[in-house]
This record gives C-alpha cells, sequence and structure tokens, in this order.
C-alpha cells in the first residue's frame, strides 16, 4: 500500500522539483569573416598559424543567449576543411539582445593552402547555463577581449 502511494510522490516531485529545461536558440551571424592574426599576436601556437574569426552576432529576441557556440565550415584553397572533423569553431559566452560584434582565434596548421572560404557560419546558445561558469566577468579569455576591443565600431544600425 505504501509503495503505491510512494511511486506516484516521486514521480510528482521529480517533475515539480527539477530546474526549466535550457532551450536552445539558434542565432544570426553576419559579416562574417577571417583574417590573419596580427605579427605581434600572443595567440600564435608553434606549428600553427593563427587567424581571426570576426563578425557580427545577432540576438533578436528579449532575454540574453548564454554559452553560445559558432559553427562554420572552413574550406582551403582545394575546398578541403581546414578543421578536420569539426564544425564548431569555439564558443562566444552570452549574447545580450541586439546586435554586437564577435571575434574568435583559430589554429590553422601551417602550410594550409589558402586564401580560406568560411561557409555555413552559424551560432547556437542555450536559454540557462549548460556550463560551468568562472564567473560573471570572466566570458571572454583575455586574448578574446583584446581581439574584440581592437575591432573597429561598426556604427549605428
Amino acid at each position: 500500500m505504501i509503495s503505491r502511494l510512494i511511486l506516484p510522490l516521486l514521480l510528482i516531485a521529480t517533475v515539480v522539483l527539477r530546474p526549466p529545461a535550457a532551450l536552445a536558440a539558434e542565432l544570426k551571424l553576419s559579416a562574417v569573416a577571417l583574417a590573419p592574426c596580427a605579427a605581434t599576436d600572443p595567440g600564435a601556437q608553434p606549428g600553427a598559424s593563427c587567424y581571426v574569426l570576426t563578425g557580427t552576432v545577432e540576438n533578436p529576441g528579449r532575454r540574453p543567449v548564454v554559452d553560445t557556440d559558432v559553427y562554420a565550415r572552413i574550406l582551403d584553397s582545394s575546398g578541403e576543411p581546414v578543421l578536420q572533423n569539426r564544425t564548431r569553431v569555439g564558443s562566444i559566452g552570452d549574447v545580450d539582445p541586439g546586435s554586437q560584434p564577435f571575434a574568435l582565434r583559430l589554429a590553422v596548421p601551417t602550410g594550409t593552402p589558402g586564401p580560406f572560404e568560411v561557409k555555413s557560419a552559424r551560432a547556437r546558445g542555450f536559454s540557462a547555463p549548460v556550463r560551468s561558469r568562472a564567473g560573471d566577468d570572466e566570458e571572454l579569455l583575455p586574448l578574446e577581449q583584446g581581439v574584440i576591443s581592437s575591432q573597429p565600431d561598426p556604427g549605428p544600425r
């Protein structure tokens, strides 16, 4: 008798007490470009060429989108993928409502024939955090903060 009561109560409790699901949100990217890093860039790695993927991300919603990842196919001059077996190129953290610039550093194997072509660029984030967080002021690594601050202001839209 008691076991018949406990099971339904446990099911109800798990439904009522569980945290809300983090829904995925697709964001639009525009003006996406891939350019070599500056010669003095501290993001350069041995055996790889440093490139910066820049553009504008637009969040049409009224709430921030968190833990946002950028996906793209980056092809070399022969049409081969530069980043083997992956389309995720990096994370841009939280995206507030509206349009804002983004920048990601990429390490491309030295000797990969350019010029490069960026295809199918998109961003996807969530309505609630899905990763552990270090702190509110640590969304971007110092290198990414430097890239964003060095980008020209796109001006009013």
